[in-house]
């Protein structure tokens, strides 16, 4: 587990951070709420479970839940409305003070195109610098699937989109934020001291504990971490 002076220095160094959202910028799992609110919670919730840890694929894994939900374009709206997920206390202030140091902050996410917007203008991140997943609609507004060439919607895509962003960019150090098996991912097999990307664990109740050196499990006090 990292020390609050290794993560300070982390962050400090990082040209770029780029947060996972479910369960991380907010403290629920975007697709269990959907799932809940259209009546079939129970049969995603284990689905989620088995995803996050990597015991599927990440694209599976999301198809089949998106089949059982199918969610409409009403429901994903009134969802944002009428229960609009709830951000992770201190992440509004920690984004500021990586922004206000000169840091860009990217939001890439498995969830849903539409709601990591939403969330996105709370917390004063850029629409452009936004990677989520893109539901599709008849013209009726009933679910039609999901745009299955998006990187975010397979694993290994968070990786790709990290490569492509130092590529475009010019970052030099990365650092990846998150709490599942897609956000493990997007840290290269290499020594963390000369990597350029790094990720920082945010979790109370990831699987993935352990399987990385840098843990980050709240927070607080989001001004002295940067």
């Amino acid at each position: 587990m990292t020390t609050l002076a290794e993560t300070k220095t982390v962050l400090r160094c990082a040209d770029a951070v780029c947060f996972d959202v479910d369960s991380t910028v907010i403290k629920e799992e975007g697709i269990d709420e959907l799932a809940v609110f259209c009546g079939v919670g129970d049969e995603v919730a284990e689905m989620t479970r088995n995803a996050m840890g990597g015991a599927v694929s990440f694209k599976k894994a999301l198809m089949e839940r998106l089949a059982i939900i199918k969610p409409s374009r009403e429901q994903v709206n009134k969802l944002i409305t009428d229960h609009p997920p709830c951000l992770t206390d201190g992440i509004k202030e920690l984004v500021g003070h990586l922004q206000q140091r000169g840091v860009e902050v990217f939001l890439i996410s498995g969830g849903f195109r539409s709601i990591v917007d939403h969330l996105a203008a709370q917390i004063s991140v850029p629409l452009a610098n936004v990677y989520a997943n893109k539901l599709k609609f008849y013209f009726n507004g009933d679910y039609a699937g999901f745009d299955e060439t998006q990187p975010t919607a397979e694993s290994g895509g968070k990786g790709r989109i990290i490569s492509h962003l130092k590529e475009e960019r010019g970052f030099k150090k990365v650092v990846m934020i998150g709490d599942g098996a897609t956000d493990l991912e997007a840290c290269p097999p290499a020594d963390t001291k000369g990597n350029s990307t790094l990720l920082l664990q945010f979790t109370l109740r990831s699987r993935q504990l352990g399987k990385t050196k840098w843990n980050l499990f709240i927070f607080y006090s989001s001004r002295s971490l940067v």
